[in-house]
């Protein structure tokens, strides 16, 4: 059985945890529970970490940008972080673009960035 993502409150920031073996459609059904979790917590950012992500393909790098756009949406600032090179080599080859969000190298850097704008 595959893992599920991991959605954790922190500072007014939702922490999202995609593991390397989530399935379509559970990362289908993060997308419900993210844009209620922003809603209901108040969350003021979204901190996409895909650092488990060895790859993607065009299916995970759209729904990657997806839940993007929805939370910004939703006033939510969004990050991901832990991009590996070959993903975000990847995701230019695919000619996919994350709309909306904002890269960081390490959940560290994303919530300095988020405090710094009175977000976290």
């Amino acid at each position: 059985m595959a893992d599920t993502a991991s959605v954790y409150l922190v500072e007014h920031v939702l922490l999202v945890a995609i593991p390397d073996n989530i399935t379509d459609t559970e990362i289908m059904s993060l997308q419900e529970e993210l844009s209620t979790r922003i809603v209901s917590d108040g969350a003021r950012g979204v901190v996409i970490d895909i650092a488990a992500l060895e790859i993607v393909d065009t299916f995970v790098g759209r729904v990657l940008a997806q839940l993007s756009s929805m939370a910004r949406l939703l006033a939510a600032e969004t990050f991901v972080v832990g991009m590996r090179p070959a993903v975000a080599m990847t995701l230019v080859e695919l000619g996919m673009d994350l709309h909306g969000s904002r890269t960081a190298l390490t959940l560290s850097h994303a919530l300095r960035a988020l405090r710094s704008e009175g977000l976290a």
